[in-house]
């Protein structure tokens, strides 16, 4: 079991977490590939929102997941196959948690002449939006063959319950 960083924002200071500008870098990534691919059908209009989820598709892949929510917390498993600890990233928001994963594959010149492979860059992302505020310091994350652990508490005022008011 290999831990996972995790980079915690408490929402109490200004947004300079680095996902905002991973997010920001792959908006510019798919909206440069949506637009070749605009350009590769010769333009016209119409087509914009098919140009965009092709650009997504290009760029990244989807990752199977499952949220459970149990025992005053949330747990999150992300299918996370070939990555290894240091190819994920975590950000814990107060009301969300977002995975950003990706891996390259490379040949080495001392192995030979690589005469076929389908190894390459691989990523996802996903963003878990929360029914209530979590402890962003009591986040864990982990990832053991190939799926990736991520544990919340639910922040102490989200699990206290108000009791209905009878009219």
């Amino acid at each position: 079991m290999s831990q996972v960083a995790i980079e915690k924002v408490d929402g109490k200071e200004p947004a300079t977490a680095t996902i905002f500008g991973e997010m920001k870098a792959l908006s510019d990534r798919i909206r440069d590939r949506a637009y070749q691919i605009f350009e590769g059908r010769n333009g016209g209009e119409g087509y914009d929102l098919d140009d965009w989820l092709a650009a997504e598709k290009d760029l990244l892949a989807s990752a199977d997941s499952d949220f459970v929510e149990k025992d005053g917390k949330y747990e999150v498993q992300v299918s996370a196959p070939g990555f290894e600890a240091g190819d994920v990233h975590v950000t814990a928001l107060p009301d969300a948690l977002i995975v950003n994963a990706s891996s390259k594959h490379k040949h080495d010149t001392n192995e030979g002449n690589a005469r076929f492979c389908e190894f390459g860059q691989k990523s996802f992302f996903r963003r878990f939006d929360l029914p209530a505020p979590i402890d962003v310091d009591k986040v864990t994350a982990d990832l053991s063959k190939g799926v990736l652990h991520l544990s919340a508490m639910k922040a102490k005022e989200a699990s206290v319950k108000v009791p209905a008011v009878a009219a």
